[in-house]
């Protein structure tokens, strides 16, 4: 390792070369992008930054920058992500002879990022607006987001100002995908300070050195759009190209990782937390009948100690075990003989997000056909990951049985609720349950992707 970089590496790289309308192959590699790491399983959890080479080269420009100054200040902007701005203007005006005022217009707009939103305010800037080489990388990113929300990626990319990319030939777009575990860990000092952990003593395994947390492994993929690389080497023909390169050992040293993480999370203790709702009393009395239901009909059910619990304390404690599912108790449900039943975990925008209400008196045997739906579900996702990583099932086979699944789960035949189910029911805000914030860890793999790029 040299510096948190590996001496020696393995990469995998995906290129479009040719010429074809702006801005589809550059979409179609990204989209590529995150196929790869949702069908690695990783869910959401990287980002996809990306910049123009001519957006960048543009505000250097409007703020003054010397042109034979663009390239050093550009490798110094791109130590944003490590460095605070106060470091990376020393070193522009101290090291590299920019002048201040010109440094102070740049960090302006550099530490800037967004999506569509960015791009506006870039475009409502007179003088960024006339300059000729913002107007050409506006106008690309204006189509990538187009195509990037056709192909539903756009939610997985960040329009990074401070994104430079150190190598000259990129020409146009630029991006690198970053996650959890890409930067060595940091903890505070006794000063408030961030410092590194202390490196693991040289040994024999020195030569793996995958779960060190000392040892930062970057960006996970790269790249961007080189439209003269080609010709340098093969005279005077030039073959427009873009394309990406996955680091394989950064990939799999977070994955790793990951996988160790989740093998160590606690598992489940509790099947169900009885919670109340709302009232000022507590429903003490009523949260140990239904758990004294629940025990005797085998439920691991648990409550919080307290006569008047808070609603936070609660979901808190129910995540804390790992919980699935919570019986949430109001004064008005009680009344009327139902309680809620709610899965904990669901992401946003599922039927079954805000739970449904049952009777009492049917509470015990709902809650076991529940507790029992989920097992099935728990172990056909995980039979569907291992077909999926051994490549014995394609990922349209997995996400079509899956979704079956949950469809079936969605419609849960319940018995009557009488009047109750015609009453206004008191909501549980995601204010008021900030520990319920984990989504649902659902692996949706995609078809494999093909570059529809036939030689121009």
């Amino acid at each position: 390792m040299n510096k948190g970089r590996m001496r020696e590496f393995y990469q995998c790289d995906f290129d479009i070369a040719g010429t074809y309308d702006s801005m589809i192959p550059d979409a179609e590699i990204i989209k590529i992008v995150v196929e790869v790491f949702e069908g690695l399983g990783w869910n959401g959890n990287y980002t996809i930054k990306l910049n123009h080479r001519k957006i960048l080269d543009g505000i250097f420009e409007v703020c003054g920058v010397p042109e034979d100054k663009i390239r050093t200040i550009s490798s110094a902007v791109d130590k944003l992500d490590k460095l605070p701005w106060a470091d990376v203007r020393k070193e522009m005006t101290e090291e590299k002879g920019l002048d201040g005022e010109v440094a102070d217009r740049i960090g302006e707009w550099v530490v800037q990022k967004g999506k569509q939103d960015l791009l506006r305010k870039l475009q409502r800037d007179d003088k960024l607006a006339a300059n000729a080489s913002m107007k050409a990388g506006m106008a690309d990113l204006e189509l990538l987001f187009t195509y990037l929300e056709a192909f539903g990626a756009l939610d997985r990319v960040s329009f990074d100002l401070s994104l430079a990319r150190g190598l000259d030939y990129y020409t146009g777009l630029i991006y690198e995908v970053v996650t959890e575990g890409s930067a060595p860990a940091v903890t505070p000092d006794a000063d408030g300070k961030t410092a590194k952990p202390k490196k693991k003593s040289k040994g024999k395994d020195d030569d793996d050195r995958s779960d060190d947390p000392s040892v930062g492994v970057g960006s996970v993929a790269a790249g961007g759009r080189y439209d003269n690389l080609v010709g340098m080497f093969s005279g005077k023909t030039q073959i427009p190209c873009v394309g990406v390169s996955f680091g394989i050992e950064r990939i799999f040293s977070i994955t790793k990782a990951r996988m160790q993480a989740e093998s160590e999370a606690p598992q489940s203790t509790v099947d169900v937390f009885v919670m109340s709702l709302g009232s000022k009393a507590g429903l003490i009395k009523e949260r140990l009948e239904v758990c004294s239901k629940l025990w005797d009909a085998g439920v691991k059910a648990e409550f919080l100690y307290k006569v008047k619990p808070k609603l936070p304390p609660q979901f808190k404690a129910a995540e804390s075990n790992a919980t699935p599912f919570a019986i949430i108790l109001g004064d008005d449900e009680v009344q009327k003989g139902v309680v809620r039943i709610k899965e904990l975990g669901l992401p946003e925008g599922h039927p079954q997000k805000d739970g449904e209400l049952v009777d009492m008196a049917s509470l015990v045997p709902e809650v076991q056909k529940r507790l029992s739906r989920k097992r099935e579900l728990d172990n056909l996702a995980t039979r569907a990951e291992g077909l999926r990583v051994v490549g014995g099932m394609k990922g349209e086979d997995i996400k079509s049985t899956t979704e079956k699944e949950k469809e079936k789960e969605t419609v849960v035949e319940t018995p009557a609720a009488g009047a109750a189910a015609e009453a206004p029911v008191a909501a549980v805000s995601e204010g008021e349950k900030p520990a319920e914030e984990a989504a649902a860890a659902t692996t949706e793999a995609t078809e494999e992707s093909k570059p529809a790029a036939p030689s121009a």
